[in-house]
């Protein structure tokens, strides 16, 4: 699969996927989106002393370091997990410009999680813990309750299968009552299927590029 690295309007980097004709993240802001939608809607609004965190589609690692950003610098306690069908090649994860935008300690996060071994759970700073899942969320099976699921797939036109009853039912199954779940996308098929599997939908104002989102409430 080709893949083409883009700046994004925040300078930060984003992926181009010619063949889907889709990128990783908004070319508004890469970092300014995942912040907004993951960190600011997702980890600021759970209350959690040891805060378990899904992630279904890994990608670049942004959501995960920012999270481990945000844990380091709050003192908080994370267990991450994700998933990630086609890891990046280490030539990609090179090439993106993240680290010239963090902190010293996010710029050894973001090694860290990068070579940090998978199926393994890794410790990238005392509160925060790394497991990563080299596989496929359709036909994996997920060990765990988790309080809050970044729902971080290619989009519903461009990747269909990864917004289905099959998808929102197993995350269901692994979402801790009252846990949250976090998504960029506010198409009326998404809410109607996270309804349908016990989420109360709320559709919050999104970031640059996005008019709504999706934040929604395990009942």
């Amino acid at each position: 699969m080709k893949i083409e690295i883009v700046k994004t309007e925040d300078g930060s980097d984003t992926l181009f996927v010619p063949d889907l004709n889709e990128h990783y993240h908004s070319v508004h802001g890469a970092i300014g989106e995942s912040e907004f939608v993951f960190l600011n809607t997702g980890y600021s609004f759970v209350e959690s002393d040891q805060l378990r965190i899904f992630e279904a589609g890994f990608g670049t690692g942004l959501n995960a370091l920012l999270t481990a950003i945000r844990s380091f610098n709050e003192n908080r306690s994370v267990k991450y997990t994700a998933i990630e069908k086609y890891p990046l090649s280490e030539e990609i994860v090179r090439s993106l410009n993240y680290k010239d935008h963090v902190s010293r300690e996010g710029k050894k996060f973001f090694e860290m999680i990068h070579t940090c071994r998978w199926s393994v759970e890794e410790e990238i700073h005392k509160k925060f813990t790394l497991h990563k899942i080299m596989g496929d969320l359709l036909s994996d099976d997920i060990d765990g309750s988790f309080d809050l699921i970044y729902f971080d797939a290619f989009g519903p036109d461009k990747q269909p299968e990864m917004w289905s009853d099959e998808i929102f039912k197993k995350l269901s199954e692994h979402t801790a009552n009252g846990g949250i779940l976090v998504t960029y996308s506010a198409k009326g098929e998404v809410r109607r299927r996270l309804e349908k599997y016990g989420f109360k939908v709320s559709l919050l104002p999104g970031p640059p590029g996005k008019r709504q989102i999706i934040r929604a409430a395990k009942i």
